[in-house]
């Protein structure tokens, strides 16, 4: 488990390495994360994605946030420390392929905004996908019984978050699935299924593709298991996507072959050592 891509995320053992290109693509791993502080952050990722530019550098996402003040902040302090966080959980950086291509999916996806941040938020913050067994876990009308997440993270952060740390970072990854739509309620939390689009279910896919895995494999990673869907569910959601132009996908005698030529530039290509 400590270096198979299918799994990477339940649990990140202290002496794993990431590979480069991993973390060039846009991954963050780590005993550290933004829900110490912070939920994925939906409305704010939105605003921003509102006031930017498709061709926004980093630099520019920056200054709508501290300089023009996009996301209505008091202080500039305020300002400064959303743009980080933002930053820590999105990239917002067009030269990170997860950010790149999170920014096209959201424009040709509305219905797919949720999940799509939550992915990316997931890639980017190793103390969210701890808590992403326990959730997934779940069935729809359970209720989230929050002792579980906090002995889970314990667990896998050992003793570098004090206990009043852990308690909200329970409450952030808690608050971040009900803004993802896996969870509903303000005080109880209640497990409910989620319905991804074709273009999350490629956003997904890719993440799998990736970390280095192929064929069947991609629709067994922890990213597909965050879309709720079965295999077959799953399949004919990449068909659609293939029609869309999202992916490239074959079928020859049980055999699946998926690919992202379209999504991809020839550096990303490059960068993931990737042959389609």
């Amino acid at each position: 488990m400590k270096n198979d891509p299918i799994m990477i995320g339940m649990s990140t053992p202290e002496d794993f390495s990431a590979p480069a290109s991993w973390v060039q693509a846009g991954f963050r791993f780590g005993d550290k994360g933004t829900h110490t502080s912070r939920t994925i952050m939906f409305e704010e990722l939105t605003m921003v994605l509102q006031e930017c530019a498709e061709d926004a550098t980093h630099d520019d996402y920056a200054s709508a946030i501290i300089d023009r003040n996009c996301l209505g902040k008091r202080t500039v302090a305020t300002r400064k420390l959303s743009s980080q966080r933002l930053s820590e959980l999105y990239g917002l950086d067009p030269s990170l392929p997860l950010f790149r291509i999170l920014r096209y999916c959201w424009k040709a996806d509305k219905d797919g905004h949720r999940l799509l941040a939550l992915l990316t938020a997931m890639a980017r913050d190793p103390l969210l996908r701890v808590t992403s067994p326990l959730i997934l876990g779940m069935r729809p009308g359970e209720e989230l019984v929050r002792q579980p997440m906090t002995e889970m993270l314990r667990e896998s952060v050992g003793n570098r978050l004090n206990d009043r740390t852990l308690d909200k970072v329970v409450r952030n990854a808690s608050s971040s699935w009900t803004q993802a739509g896996h969870l509903k309620g303000r005080g109880r939390k209640i497990r409910q299924r989620v319905n991804p689009t074709p273009v999350v279910t490629a956003y997904a896919l890719l993440m799998g593709y990736i970390l280095g895995v192929r064929g069947m494999g991609l629709f067994k990673t922890l990213w597909a298991r965050v879309l709720d869907a079965s295999t077959e569910e799953l399949l004919q959601s990449a068909m659609d996507a293939k029609r869309l132009g999202f992916l490239d996908m074959s079928q020859s005698g049980g055999i699946i072959e998926v690919s992202f030529a379209r999504l991809l530039t020839q550096e990303e290509r490059r960068l993931i050592h990737g042959q389609n």
